[in-house]
Formats: structure tokens, sequence, C-alpha cells
């Protein structure tokens, strides 16, 4: 639920310590944070003030929420370091249980910690499942007519409300095809991907394919391995043409 379903919010407890860093020391330190769906993807943490170690200094700047109400907008201050605007609160919120808890904006502080290990982009969605399967399904790849990858042991990844995604051994795609991109993206739930782009006819179609090469420990089945984009390209499963996924990568 979010703000397009005006006058709800979806709230829930977690167990999970949470710790956030901001210039090198401790800005909030709580065992009771609370998981806030602002939007229908994926939770925002909302955590106690009173768990809060920073300084946290009103900008004058409001934020209005349909569902949440009007949000006050915090820099956040520590040790002489201040990250603008990275905290917001409700202290007049309609839901009671959000006018004491502040929302850090994730991409603001250095580091999360859930209990001790260290997550990335978002909170992770409790409901959010990832599953990598291994499979002897043939799987084929092309564009344009000329064949990219082609393998008979890929490896099968099903997220929740996502296609699913083929990873194949590098020893299996054309890298002859396969220029190196500059670009990386992070996901809470695999870790960092770096790209490649692909030349097929003297076309260069950018950043086509990815591969996570550390991934985060409930991904390390897909570690070294290739995915190419199925919005993209002609994907073959057992000798039959899948339909394209309609994602926002599409």
């Amino acid at each position: 639920m979010g703000d397009n379903e005006r006058g709800r919010v979806r709230v829930e407890h977690s167990a999970k310590r949470v710790r956030a860093y901001f210039g090198g020391e401790l800005v909030v330190d709580t065992t009771s944070p609370r998981l806030v769906w602002e939007i229908p993807y994926y939770p925002a943490y909302y955590l106690p003030l009173s768990s809060v170690r920073a300084e946290l200094k009103p900008t004058g700047e409001t934020k209005r929420s349909p569902s949440r109400g009007d949000g006050v907008v915090h820099d956040v201050v520590v040790n002489g370091r201040t990250a603008q605007g990275a905290a917001l609160t409700y202290p007049d919120s309609p839901f009671e249980e959000l006018r004491d808890l502040v929302r850090f904006e994730f991409s603001a502080m250095d580091e999360w910690l859930e209990e001790d290990e260290p997550i990335y982009v978002h909170p992770r969605d409790p409901y959010t499942r990832v599953d990598v399967l291994s499979s002897s399904r043939h799987v084929r790849v092309a564009l344009d007519g000329v064949t990219l990858a082609a393998s008979s042991q890929p490896r099968i990844l099903f997220e929740t409300l996502c296609p699913p995604r083929y990873y194949l051994p590098l020893s299996d795609v054309r890298f002859d095809l396969l220029r190196p991109s500059d670009t990386q993206t992070q996901c809470p739930y695999k870790g960092t991907a770096t790209y490649w782009s692909v030349e097929v006819n003297g076309v260069t179609h950018d950043d086509l394919v990815w591969i996570y090469r550390s991934p985060l420990p409930e991904s390390q089945k897909i570690a070294g391995m290739a995915c190419f984009f199925s919005e993209k390209v002609d994907l073959f499963v057992d000798g039959e043409l899948q339909e394209k996924p309609k994602t926002p990568w599409s």
C-alpha cells in the first residue's frame, strides 16, 4: 500500500537490530524498527526517535504525504558533518504509530546494518523470495538472428513478482560480441552487478548482459554467470521462443 491508496499505510514491526552510520559515527541503533510501505514495491525503515544518536536539525521544509501527513525535513549532523535533508519525521501524522519515528534517507547514510550484516539499496522486503535453481533446460539467447549464448546448464533465478532470469556459464557466451561497460547496479538481494554491451551486425546494444561476480550469500549460485535482459533479446527455452516480459526494463 502506498500514497496511491489515500488514508492507508502498511506498518509492520521487525525483530532485527538496525544501525546506520554517517561520517564514521553511529546515527541510530534500535531493536524496534518498523517497516513502512511508502510505495508498493519495497519497504522503508522507520526508527524510534529515542534510538537516534545524531542531531536532527529541522530545515523548515515539509513534504506532504496523502497517507502519512506533513513530513518535517531534517538535516542529520554528526561530528561536524551534515547529511542535508536526510531525515523525515511525521510528528502530527494521522497514524499515531509514526509520530515518534524517523525515516533516514537510505542512500544518504554511509552504511546500514541488519544485526551485524550490511544491507544495500533499501531494506529487504520480508515477502520477497529469491530462489536459484540449477537446471538442465536448454537456453539459447539471440539478437537480430545472431546467437549470443547457448547452454544446457543454466541456473534459473526466481524472484517474487519478477520474470525468471536465466544465468549462463561464461564459457557458453559469445564473448567476441561483448563490449565492457562502466555501468554498475546494486540489488539488496543479489549484490553489485557489472555489465557488458553487445555488438551485433555493427549495432551496439547498451548494457544488455550483466554478471554478479561476488553476489550476496543467498544468491551465491549465480556467481560468475551471465544473464541477458529477456525483455530485449530473443530467449529460447527447450527450443521454444519465450514471450518478452513487461517490466520497467522493457
